[in-house]
Order: C-alpha cells, then structure tokens, then sequence
C-alpha cells in the first residue's frame, strides 16, 4: 500500500486481487444484496485510491481496508434504508471439501445465515470480522476505535447471541 500511496497505482491490482473476494463476502452478509457488495467493494477502491495519502504506513493495512470498508457500508446504509433478504450465497476461492455436500451440513449453514441476519447489526459485524474475515482483535479495535479488551467482550456475547438464535431455529438444545 505504501507503493500506492507514493505513486504507484499500479500496485492497486494485486491489493484488489488479495482483499475484493473477503470485502464481498463481508458486505454480502452484512447487507444481504449481492448487487449492493459488488458496488461497495468497487467503492472501496475508489476510496482507497482517493485517501491514499492518508495511509500512514505504521501499522497493517487491513485494518485501514476495513475502516473505509466499514465507512462505505455506513454511507450507504443512509442512502438505502431497507434490507433485501439474503439467498445465503457466498464466494469463497477455496475448493468445498466433500462433507459440504451433506444435507445435514447445508441445512446447518442455511440456519447459521438465518441466525446470522437476526443479529443486530453491530453483532453481526463483530462476528463477520472475527470469524469470517480472521481480523486479529487487534485490527479489529483499530476498525471499530475500542480496545482489544472491549472486542474480546464484544465477539463473547455476540456469538452467544448467535448461539441462542441458532438453536431455537433448529430446535435443539445447546450441548
């Protein structure tokens, strides 16, 4: 990111390469809109391309990513005021392993997205970047302006959250 923030834009393409498949997995489950991530990921490259300068270079570059990534879906959210619903679809690059194919295991994913979405959004974000993305809580503090401590707290109770909602979906009992 340094090269791009000196002068070379060309060093953009292997940044987007690296970061546009998690920004529109992350957008995608944050929004439930396929259409509306796709046009966030390009935003944030449009953004890091106009705020290059500000990239300081002392720390990662990831948690500078999704702080603009979080500043556009904020824009955006005060643009469109309503949800569409979520097909549950995401893209990852890796190849599925055999046992995705079960039904047991769809059925559990479908649940896991539905819980996921009755999340407040603040918790559903958290979630997102811990267990999703794998930000370290320490980027992620840097992203939401809290302590490690807080984000500690904060993934604890909303996978509890999440945890609740998941088994009075499926009508389990925790274990």
């Amino acid at each position: 990111m340094l090269e791009v923030r000196d002068g070379g834009l060309e060093r953009l393409a292997p940044l987007f390469e690296r970061h546009h498949v998690p920004l529109y997995n992350y957008y995608l489950r944050m929004t439930r809109d396929r259409e509306l991530s796709e046009d966030m990921v390009q935003e944030v490259f449009l953004r890091i391309l106009k705020y290059r300068h500000t990239f300081r270079g002392e720390g990662d570059f990831t948690p500078w990513l999704y702080h603009i990534a979080r500043n556009v879906r904020i824009d955006c959210a005060k643009q469109r005021r309503h949800e569409l619903t979520f097909d549950g679809e995401s893209h990852d690059n890796a190849e599925d392993p055999p046992y995705r194919e079960s039904a047991e295991f769809k059925q559990s994913v479908s649940l896991l997205n539905v819980a996921l979405a009755r999340l407040p959004e603040e918790k559903r974000e958290i979630i997102l970047m811990s267990r999703y993305q794998n930000l370290k809580y320490n980027a992620i503090a840097e992203v939401l302006g809290c302590s490690v401590d807080a984000v500690k707290v904060r993934v604890h109770r909303a996978m509890n959250e999440l945890r609740q909602i998941f088994y009075q979906l499926s009508g389990e009992t925790p274990a």
